[in-house]
């Protein structure tokens, strides 16, 4: 076999070993063995169509193998070489304690300085040399020297000393791609370290320079740099000046939870139209023959009106929508986090997932809701979907390994009688278009006061945000018009005895044929 094939798994061995390390260093060093080990052992392998395979039983034994010798160092790890580094200056040596301070702080410089004083000082180089070896002007050593002092003395006069102080970020992604993690990561797992995290979030409100970073997370600036790179490549962060970064994508926070609570009154006025609305088409609906696939009207009730807003917003919807940028890896969609805690989880919304198997043979999609008290449900992947349509439309199921992945994902429920059944309701593009009829017919009572509600909401909404991600504003604040029927009308509802709670470990999602 040709290595050069192993080439085209450089990116998806990466991302698997993002998914099985504690930090990206360990994830460079885990993908280099997985990738040298392959092409050491794949002159033994004859069978192409084993290559597959092969290369993840290699990757699964590197990294039993890699986890072994990491544990074995970890306790012995050091942040910085710098550590090792021995400081003769005015200071002597006669101060353990303030070496040891001194290594730290110069550990938190930026490179720019951090280089000047580790080459002149414990190099012994001098301004010339120094000038000759970063091939800049010496008087720009000069200048960047005698900044390095003031830096160093106000810090050790001051001795402040820095801890990690941890946020933790939940980060995901809206938009659209072909990924199946763990092979084909979705690009957030590549930004999703703890130090990567509370780089994001001090960067948020306000640019920040690397060493005031190293000072906020308690990290030495050379992580930090090396954090930063990635968070640019991966278009996280952006630097906006000389040396300053800053997030370029919306962090959720206790602002926006807050701003629910107080703006909830907005909606109550509106909510006995609105559930009437939903009432009448649920009715109706009831004369399409669509496929529920058994579940009770208390639940399609809530289906039936995100399906009918999903349509609705594309005539009422107060917020225009801006088209997402094409990302470095050629698709389209935008990163957002969510702040929490271990001790509190406050993201809250409507959780949207769709995914679809008309690439392949097919002509459904999957799409999968979570909010008002339903469970989460994965989206399915393109040939899940496929065993889903056959059943649906009653073909012979021919891939096997599928329907077994169906049936132990829940999306297929195989019968004592050994028949198939599907769980997920379904649409038939016919029977879609009908009940997008009905809809228009049953809210035209209620949407339009349910649509300046929303307006009147998110003309608030968008003042909790940075300037600067103005599109991605715009953006969640046209989803604004799908998340307060599932944030607002719904739990008004619900609390006002109007509609009844969904049963528990129910899930919301559907298939819409759409060719």
């Amino acid at each position: 076999m040709n290595a050069d094939k192993i080439e085209g798994y450089i990116e998806k061995v990466y991302g698997y070993a993002v998914n099985h390390t504690f930090s990206r260093e360990e994830a460079d060093e885990l993908s280099q063995e997985i990738l040298l080990t392959a092409v050491r052992e794949l002159p033994k392998l004859r069978d192409d169509g084993k290559f597959e395979p092969w290369l993840w039983s290699i990757a699964n034994n590197t990294t039993k193998a890699f986890r072994r010798y990491r544990g074995k160092q970890r306790a012995v790890y050091s942040y910085d070489t710098l550590e090792n580094l021995f400081y003769q200056d005015e200071y002597g040596n006669e101060n353990e304690e303030l070496y040891d301070s001194l290594r730290t702080k110069i550990a938190m410089l930026s490179e720019i300085y951090r280089s000047i004083i580790i080459l002149y000082y414990y190099d012994g180089l001098s301004t010339k040399q120094i000038s000759e070896s970063l091939r800049i002007p010496e008087g720009t050593v000069t200048w960047r020297l005698s900044e390095a002092r003031k830096k160093l003395k106000k810090e050790c006069t001051e001795m402040n000393e820095t801890a990690l102080k941890p946020v933790k970020l939940i980060i995901r992604i809206n938009g659209e791609g072909n990924y199946k993690d763990p092979i084909s990561p979705f690009p957030h797992v590549y930004i999703n370290d703890a130090l990567s995290q509370n780089i994001l979030y001090y960067c948020y409100e306000a640019p920040k320079t690397v060493e005031e970073l190293a000072k906020l997370c308690g990290v030495h600036a050379y992580y930090i740099e090396d954090s930063l790179e990635n968070l640019v490549r991966r278009e996280a962060m952006s630097e906006v000046s000389k040396g300053k970064y800053r997030t370029d994508f919306i962090i959720y926070s206790e602002k926006t939870g807050e701003y629910n609570k107080k703006t909830k009154c907005i909606f109550e006025p509106v909510t006995n139209g609105f559930v009437s609305s939903m009432k009448e088409l649920a009715g109706a609906a009831d004369n399409l023959g669509i496929y529920t696939a058994g579940k009770p009207k208390e639940e399609l009730i809530y289906l039936y009106g995100i399906t009918a807003m999903e349509h609705l917003s594309k005539r009422y919807n107060p917020v225009k929508w801006v088209e997402r940028p094409v990302r470095y890896d050629g698709c389209r969609w935008s990163y957002h986090a969510h702040l929490t805690s271990d001790k509190q989880n406050p993201v809250r919304g409507l959780g949207r997932e769709e995914s679809s198997n008309l690439g392949s043979r097919g002509n459904y999609k999957h799409i999968s809701y979570h909010f008002g008290g339903f469970s989460y449900r994965k989206m399915m992947f393109d040939n899940e979907i496929n065993i889903c349509e056959d059943i649906l439309l009653g073909r012979k199921i021919e891939d096997t390994d599928s329907a077994a992945a169906a049936i132990a994902k829940g999306f297929v429920l195989k019968k004592e009688n050994g028949k198939l059944f599907v769980t997920v309701p379904a649409f038939t593009k016919e029977q879609k278009r009908q009940f997008d009829l009905l809809a228009d017919k049953a809210f035209s009572p209620s949407i339009e006061a349910y649509s300046a509600a929303a307006l009147k909401y998110v003309n608030g909404y968008q003042k909790l945000f940075p300037e600067h991600l103005k599109d991605d504003v715009a953006r969640a604040c046209n989803y604004m018009f799908l998340t307060i029927y599932a944030n607002h009308i719904c739990d008004i509802a619900k609390e006002k005895g109007m509609l009844a709670s969904p049963p528990d470990r129910s899930v919301c999602d559907v298939l819409i044929q759409y060719k």
